[in-house]
């Protein structure tokens, strides 16, 4: 068996590895013994040998994210255990155990101490998608796991990950199925409701899974108001604006296939005379003239910043918009607002819809704080895992 990479970090280096954060950075790093291969499970040790962890190797800032602060083998009955810990979490938290909420989450990363690893459920069906070649290089192992997990519920797996991988890695990765197969869109149910999902050409996995509990908080509110929901991607917010009374709810998208997605769930829960409107149109153009005819306005813009070069420039952009959207929502109207830029604070993103309500300058209140649901749980000694923030405000 060929012995494995060890990296030898410096002095004191491993203070952080010991509060169990996943990553080590090239900056801590002081030797390394053995021809390291992008992908390959290294092993890390303090500066005078002794063992911290196991983890994957990559190119960059991050040189290990880490698997296993446990000198274990790391084989096809730790891929099982892996993900069988992951699926009794769920379980246990009543998430996918009955077909009201037949999608979820099943592996968020460094949440379920897989990081690089995403894995979402459509009924019985899984997308997989890596965002690191150590966990790509690991898609069998991790197709079997689910299949050993899952046993006949699993008819079919998808490999997402060609967009995901790092740009430098040149896998050539192609999506498609690593096990079995599927006709797309499928029908899946959320509390209920119903929603067409298409993992092999749609966004991310097919469906942002993380905002199923705030959607139905949009639910809640809804009731006989006019409700513009921008970025509408399928009609998520819509589809529960209506299933909560909504008078009128007109959803926009640049995208022409996310609005005919969007339109089609509609359908599907409220047939052809619904209330409602897909408009094709930049959202951040549409929310300059409102006229103040909506009651509840929904932000859910993608990433401004991927990078923490980019927070100033997102920053600005969420001032922006959270300012027209104040300024032109009606009285009394309820604003949901978003960030999901892993590199913008949750107090950078308070503060910028600060200081779009003193921009717009109306009196707004705090209802709400929101977050990621509980199947994209944050590891506590990885705080960089809390994406999500919303904030719901009451515009006097």
């Amino acid at each position: 068996m060929e012995e494995a990479v060890k990296f030898y970090l410096k002095k004191d280096k491993e203070n952080s590895l010991k509060r169990f954060h996943p990553w080590v950075f090239s900056g801590a790093i002081s030797r390394v013994d053995g021809e390291p291969v992008e992908g390959d499970i290294v092993e890390i040790y303090t500066h005078n040998g002794v063992f911290v962890a196991k983890g994957h190797c990559q190119i960059g800032s991050i040189t290990i994210r880490v698997l296993t602060f446990e000198n274990e083998t790391i084989d096809q009955a730790w891929w099982d255990n892996k993900i069988q810990q992951a699926y009794n979490m769920r379980q246990r938290l009543n998430i996918g155990t009955d077909e009201r909420t037949n999608a979820y989450r099943l592996v968020h990363g460094e949440g379920d101490l897989l990081p690089g690893l995403i894995i979402d459920i459509y009924g019985q069906n899984a997308v997989v998608q890596s965002h690191s070649v150590g966990m790509y290089t690991h898609r069998d192992d991790i197709c079997n796991a689910l299949r050993n997990v899952f046993g006949e519920n699993m008819v079919s797996i998808y490999d997402k990950s060609s967009s995901t991988l790092p740009f430098n890695a040149d896998l050539k990765a192609m999506d498609g199925y690593i096990y079995g197969t599927n006709s797309t869109p499928v029908t899946v149910s959320e509390n209920g409701i119903k929603f067409c999902i298409d993992w092999a050409s749609g966004q991310k996995t097919g469906f942002f899974l993380d905002q199923r509990d705030n959607r139905e908080l949009v639910k809640h509110y809804a009731k006989g108001k006019k409700v513009l929901n921008t970025f509408c991607y399928t009609g998520g917010f819509s589809v529960y604006a209506l299933a909560g009374g909504a008078e009128e709810v007109d959803s926009i998208d640049s995208s022409a296939r996310a609005v005919e997605m969007c339109n089609r769930n509609i359908e599907m829960n409220f047939g052809k005379d619904a209330n409602h409107n897909g408009i094709v149109a930049d959202a951040l153009d549409y929310v300059k003239d409102l006229g103040k005819k909506y009651d509840m306005i929904i932000l859910d813009p993608p990433a401004f910043a991927k990078h923490r070069d980019a927070i100033s420039n997102a920053l600005k952009g969420y001032r922006r918009i959270n300012a027209n959207a104040i300024k032109q929502i009606a009285k009394g109207g309820i604003l949901f607002t978003f960030s999901c830029s892993q590199a913008v604070s949750k107090e950078q993103f308070r503060n910028s819809v600060f200081s779009a309500a003193a921009m717009a300058n109306r009196n707004v209140k705090i209802l709400h704080q929101l977050t990621q649901p509980a199947d994209h749980p944050i590891n506590i000694y990885h705080p960089e895992g809390e994406y999500l923030k919303g904030l719901v405000v009451y515009v006097e």
